[in-house]
């Protein structure tokens, strides 16, 4: 009888998906080689703590790790940190790395996530101007963010509120420029965004909304650090350092440099599957059917990338199973948790359940009737009903929606 070679699956990526993905292939039984190639020293960790409480400093590294170098060596998974793949072979089945190494692979897993959107203004490569996307940028923010320091927070959307809201409770002098209308204008309504607004001035934040930056103000020499932000409004804001906070460009360089594939993301089926039978994608960097909401999307959540990973590892075993997910996402800011399910694009009615001034309440979307989407704050009871109403698309009397003497689980199909 012929010996066979034992496979190896490659992971390219260090994140959430890349581990879910290695965990899920020894879940289900797969005992050949699995390696993790990740492009940052660091073991796979999370990074929704990143703009909480690691950058607050009540967290040690080893805490964001999703599975510590015990578990791996248990798992019997290697994971190879600083390892940056140049180039996917696809015909010869081979990673290049840029220390020259080349990995031979029998399936490839990709979940390269997403990276920090840059600036594009002249001085956005000084010193004092920093994302927040890793590990090492958190390092840095926490070298300045001293007490009495002036922090300006570029973006009004999760990562920049929630940076604002744990710097200003450290003693920082925070201000937030956004250039829409509101903040949170992607993500949520005009009453939910006027409530965060409120919350964050009230705690001393300086939010700025519908302002443009026209220049940064900086010395000539070439270390030299931004002082000033110029508005068009011919304002002027002072800075000790900056966060950019302005989105997540998705990681597909590699994928489209090997022919797969890409349109806003790794294009992938419901299996997770790319262009190509060997290689499965997951995570921020996938753009994929979503059955909940009847067209393609690319996803930046937690959840996605490890329930998507799970799916991926399935998929490269030869046992696929349709993805299907209600898309949710939270945020902490003070002392409040917003978790939002559905997405909320397209409601022609929103349902208020609580009082706004209350600080805990629930905003329901609904489109001709049905619930598309929720978002609750500090209403976590709220929300796990919220999120079989929006799976089911549940037809609810908004009436008995908004009145809170009817219990919220009272108007859930009986079962």
């Amino acid at each position: 009888m012929t010996q066979t070679a034992s496979p190896t699956f490659a992971i390219i990526g260090g994140g959430q998906a890349g581990a879910e993905i290695a965990g899920e292939l020894r879940k289900q039984g797969f005992d050949g080689r699995v390696v993790i190639l990740g492009e940052e020293a660091a073991l796979p960790y999370k990074r929704p703590p990143l703009s909480k409480a690691y950058l607050a400093g009540g967290l040690a590294e080893e805490s964001l790790y999703v599975m510590q170098k015990a578990g791996l060596e248990k798992a019997n998974i290697e994971f190879r940190g600083g390892a940056r793949v140049v180039q996917i072979d696809r015909e010869a089945k081979q990673l290049k790395l840029s220390d020259g190494s080349m990995l031979a692979y029998d399936k490839l897993a990709i979940a390269t996530g997403g990276r920090a959107r840059e600036l594009k203004i002249p001085g956005a490569d000084r010193p004092n101007v920093l994302l927040l996307r890793t590990i090492a940028d958190v390092e840095k923010i926490r070298a300045l963010a001293q007490a009495g320091k002036r922090a300006v927070i570029i973006g009004g959307g999760f990562i920049g509120l929630e940076a604002a809201a744990t710097l200003v409770k450290h003693g920082v002098q925070v201000t937030v420029l956004e250039g829409l209308p509101r903040v949170l204008a992607r993500v949520t309504s005009p009453e939910v965004s006027a409530f965060f607004e409120r919350v964050h001035r009230e705690a001393g934040v300086d939010l700025r909304t519908g302002v443009q930056i026209t220049s940064f103000e900086y010395e000539a020499h070439a270390d030299a650090a931004v002082t000033h932000i110029h508005l068009s409004d011919h304002s002027r804001v002072e800075a000790d350092f900056i966060i950019v906070g302005i989105g997540v460009v998705p990681n597909t360089e590699l994928a489209e440099g090997a022919g797969l594939v890409v349109d806003n993301g790794i294009v992938v089926d419901d299996c997770t599957r790319t262009s190509d039978p060997d290689i499965v994608a997951a995570g921020d960097c996938t753009n994929h059917p979503n059955e909940f909401l009847n067209r393609r999307v690319r996803l930046e959540s937690v959840q996605n990338a490890m329930e998507q990973g799970r799916a991926a590892a399935r998929t490269m075993l030869g046992k696929p199973e349709t993805y299907k997910m209600v898309p949710w996402f939270w945020s902490d800011q003070f002392d409040l948790k917003l978790q939002m399910v559905g997405i909320s694009t397209g409601y022609d009615q929103i349902v208020i359940r609580g009082d706004l001034a209350s600080r805990a309440f629930a905003a329901f979307y609904l489109h001709e009737g049905h619930v598309i989407a929720a978002d609750t704050v500090s209403k976590p009871l709220d929300f796990m009903l919220a999120k079989k109403m929006v799976a089911a698309r549940m037809r609810i009397d908004p009436a008995q929606l908004a009145d809170e003497t009817v219990a919220l689980k009272s108007l859930l199909p009986a079962g």
